[in-house]
């Protein structure tokens, strides 16, 4: 009965070993990190621009500063990518970087999110 517990634990054993040996071959995900600009101005913008892109697949964390405006983004670049974020936060009515807001979603947004004329610097 001895041998027979002996067997089974040494193959129980050896099986462990081959299936932690196949799952190190399974990438690990890679998580990012951005910082995007953006046009959002005011506690409403800072929570529907967390809010809709909080809930995009692949996205872990967002944070918007305010005085900054600058959002940050944790995202697992295998499930979307910076492109895609940009692109979602344009269609909300803010600017991100490069990427410029829906203009019609812009004039629908209250008054206080929408973008404010910077003065012009003197000189």
């Amino acid at each position: 009965m001895k041998k027979i517990t002996l067997v089974a634990f040494a193959l129980t054993f050896i099986a462990s070993i081959n299936l932690f040996a196949q799952t190190a071959d399974i990438p690990v995900s890679k998580i990012a990190v951005i910082q995007i600009k953006t046009s959002g101005e005011c506690d409403m913008c800072k929570t529907k621009i967390e809010n809709t892109i909080g809930v995009m697949k692949g996205v872990k964390k967002t944070e918007l500063d305010i005085p900054s405006q600058i959002l940050t983004v944790e995202y697992n670049t295998q499930k979307t990518t910076a492109e895609k974020i940009k692109k979602a936060i344009a269609e909300i009515g803010y600017d991100a970087d490069e990427v410029k807001a829906n203009n019609r979603v812009v004039k629908k947004l209250p008054a206080c999110c929408q973008p404010q004329p910077r003065p012009e610097i003197q000189k």
